[in-house]
């Protein structure tokens, strides 16, 4: 027979049970996907302008909900997929977003459904990019440093997103995942330039630095792209990468 005490303290924890209930969630996948225009110099990101409530006709980043037994970067692959076709880019998973009350749909005082955005960062140039029209979408490419007011929290989603891009760029070799099977040292330059500012490095410098780390393959081959001498064409030697790949590496 239990003591009153343990009567107590049994209905005290069932008490707290009560008030602590599980959440429900529901998981979206938010992209940003950035697109470099190394011709106008811009970093641009994909907006999409919401059809439905909430924060209906307001901008925001590409967006769904996971399907049942859809795995999450497949998710994130078919955003992409329906909106932009594209043949080189960087995919990966940025961070996870799930602070109470980030979606109106969300009742903060219940214990209603709670929805969390696991977001992904894509990276592609805007001329090998093209937005898939349809007549329910309304898509746009938006300058990264012009973004207006964004539905949800999806301005902090952008800002982690650009964050990240930008250290990326320092010392990983994602600049290669979208550029051309070949390239002039330039291009890559023009690429860093209009993500990081024009001044983070002068092109000598970048250059030294560059060649220095050991996994750019001179092809032997020149090409004249615009006015001046023609340059030479290199290819990203991932094996060469492949011992340097877990060792600290500066690439500017």
């Amino acid at each position: 027979m239990k003591t009153n005490s343990e009567i107590n303290i049994e209905s005290r924890d069932q008490s707290y049970l009560v008030k602590k209930k599980l959440a429900d969630f529901k998981v979206g996948v938010d992209n940003v996907i950035f697109s470099v225009d190394t011709k106008h110099n811009r970093l641009l990101v994909l907006l999409l302008k919401r059809k439905d409530e909430p924060f209906i006709a307001q901008w925001s980043l590409p967006g769904t909900l996971v399907r049942q037994g859809e795995p999450l970067k497949e998710a994130a692959h078919r955003i992409l997929a329906e909106k932009i076709a594209v043949n080189n880019l960087y995919l990966e998973q940025l961070y996870t977003f799930g602070e109470p009350g980030r979606d109106p749909r969300e009742a903060p005082e219940s214990f209603g459904v709670r929805y969390l955005s696991v977001s992904y960062f894509a990276l592609v140039r805007y001329e090998e990019s093209a937005l898939i029209a349809r007549p329910t979408n309304n898509i746009a490419w938006h300058p990264v440093k012009k973004v207006p007011n964004l539905a949800f929290d999806h301005n902090q989603i952008l800002n982690y997103g650009y964050h990240r891009l930008k250290n990326k760029l320092e010392y990983s070799p994602i600049a290669f995942e979208v550029l051309p099977d070949e390239f002039t040292l330039n291009e890559v330059y023009q690429l860093y330039c209009t993500v990081l500012g024009e001044n983070f490095s002068d092109y000598s410098n970048f250059r030294s630095k560059l060649l220095k780390l050991g996994f750019l393959s001179d092809t032997g081959e020149k090409v004249c792209r615009g006015a001046g001498r023609p340059a030479s064409l290199y290819r990203f030697d991932a094996e060469a990468f492949e011992p340097l790949k877990d060792k600290p590496l500066v690439f500017i």
